[in-house]
């Protein structure tokens, strides 16, 4: 929409695009289940819920809304300032604490999912790629709509440890395991 400075923008919510992805995804979820499929139903069909409604609140929190500006009021710094490379010194507590806390149930989850055995650096690499992942997608949705998200070495470094905490929790909270998929070496029958 234009105003009277030559501001045009566009604002994208998160549900309008995560609302119609869960939907679909309830979708196959109780069409698996009504099928009565190995691994859709019961405590399996809550840990996949549990997991796209993680990976929506996650998109949700650090990709959205997407503010798609144009004109002399749109964001006009280069890409290159959007990143702080420098880990710890620029780091806010608050921040890092939240980053920690939003991939805590990434740890507990991908173990549970997952086709292969998992140790702490297993899930510490993976942790980390899935926050490099977010970075990059935060940089290029900067990059294409200069919507402002930083990308901040401080978070890959507060979501690798959310990660392994996750991870430390799950292995501490055993009763957790009926959860795992039948693919998982976690799965009851798998042990």
């Amino acid at each position: 929409m234009w105003d009277d400075v030559g501001y045009a923008g566009v604002g994208i919510e998160s549900w309008w695009l995560l609302a119609p992805a869960l939907a679909l995804f309830a979708i196959v979820l109780a069409v698996n289940a009504a099928r009565h499929r190995p691994g859709w139903t019961g405590s399996h069909l809550l840990t996949r819920g549990a997991v796209a409604l993680y990976l929506a609140g996650v998109a949700h929190f650090t990709l959205f809304p997407i503010d798609y500006a144009l004109g002399p009021r749109g964001n006009q710094s280069p890409w290159y300032e959007q990143i702080a490379p420098i880990p710890l010194l620029t780091a806010d507590p608050a921040s890092f604490t939240l980053n920690i806390a939003m991939l805590v149930p990434f740890g507990v989850l991908l173990p549970l999912v997952s086709t292969k055995v998992l140790d702490m650096r297993g899930v510490a690499l993976r942790a980390l790629a899935f926050s490099a992942a977010i970075e990059t997608t935060q940089l290029l949705i900067y990059t294409i709509a200069r919507s402002g998200r930083a990308v901040d070495v401080n978070d890959l470094l507060a979501n690798t440890l959310g990660g392994l905490l996750g991870y430390f929790l799950l292995r501490t909270l055993p009763p957790l395991h009926h959860l795992a998929l039948p693919t998982s070496p976690l799965a009851p029958a798998a042990r």
